[in-house]
């Protein structure tokens, strides 16, 4: 049996009030975690948290590593959580994502190592392919700024619109110059986007939402993100000062192993992209 706890953001609203109340009054010293206890590590329940508990079940007790793993359904709590210390790590985001977050949010979290790739997908209930998308079709789109233009420069690579030269992670509509198609875009949290598609024409969705929703991106997609020189890997992430904890070495180490490897290749098959 895993043991996996599960949060949603309102269960750790607490967590970001800590942080409110703390921020003013850290400390460099502050960033020093204590390191005897078990690893606590915040992720997303697909296919991060199947990942690390897979390291957990088979790898980590080898390694004299005690993992434990916190599953978050949102973006946004589980950086807040390892800022305030709630939590030792996280393992939920790509780079770009990151960078906007820490600039906005005035967090300090950092890449520790890069372990694997979601292809963004564009799925649809109603047609089988994107040039069967009809004048005027609604499109759902996430609603973070990142995962926005991310969704927007899927849709321009595969010809259905087009964006202004050297638009970059934070497109939005405003910056497209060409819609043959009229498209237009209903915004919506990520984790909304799979349960929209009976609602809208087509939507955009993040890879470890549609595979929690059941969609097998290589498979099911109607355009998939190409994994050839991607930016947008997902890795294991630290509060900064945090990077040199024995525990987080040992983990980095396991999740970039052979064995993580082949368990993704063999359960993900193509819809998750070891990047390692």
């Amino acid at each position: 049996m895993r043991n996996t706890v599960k949060f949603t953001t309102a269960a750790l609203a607490a967590g970001a009030l800590t942080l409110g109340l703390s921020a003013c009054g850290s400390s460099d010293s502050d960033s020093a975690s204590d390191t005897s206890g078990p690893l606590v590590v915040a992720a997303s329940p697909t296919p991060h948290a199947e990942i690390l508990n897979y390291v957990k079940e088979n790898l980590a007790k080898k390694a004299g590593l005690d993992l434990e793993v916190k599953e978050f359904t949102d973006y946004v709590t589980p950086n807040t959580a390892t800022e305030d210390g709630s939590v030792d790590a996280n393992y939920f985001q790509n780079q770009p994502y990151l960078d906007d977050f820490n600039k906005k949010r005035g967090t300090h979290i950092a890449p520790v190592v890069t372990v694997h790739l979601e292809p963004l997908g564009l799925y649809s209930h109603k047609v089988k392919s994107a040039d069967a998308l009809k004048s005027g079709a609604t499109i759902a789109v996430p609603n973070d700024s990142v995962n926005e233009a991310r969704a927007l420069k899927l849709l321009a690579a595969n010809g259905l619109i087009t964006l202004k030269d050297g638009v970059g992670n934070e497109a939005t509509p405003s910056d497209i110059t060409k819609n043959p198609k009229n498209l237009k875009f209903k915004e919506l949290e990520a984790a909304q986007t799979p349960r929209s598609l009976d609602d809208v024409d087509a939507a955009v969705v993040n890879g470890n939402y549609a595979i929690e929703a059941d969609l097998k991106p290589a498979k099911d997609a109607l355009v998939l993100e190409s994994a050839e020189n991607n930016p947008y890997g997902n890795f294991l992430a630290v509060k900064e000062g945090n990077e040199d904890d024995p525990r987080v070495k040992k983990l980095a180490k396991l999740l970039t192993s052979p064995e993580v490897k082949k368990f993704i290749e063999d359960k993900y098959a193509g819809s998750v992209i070891a990047s390692f």
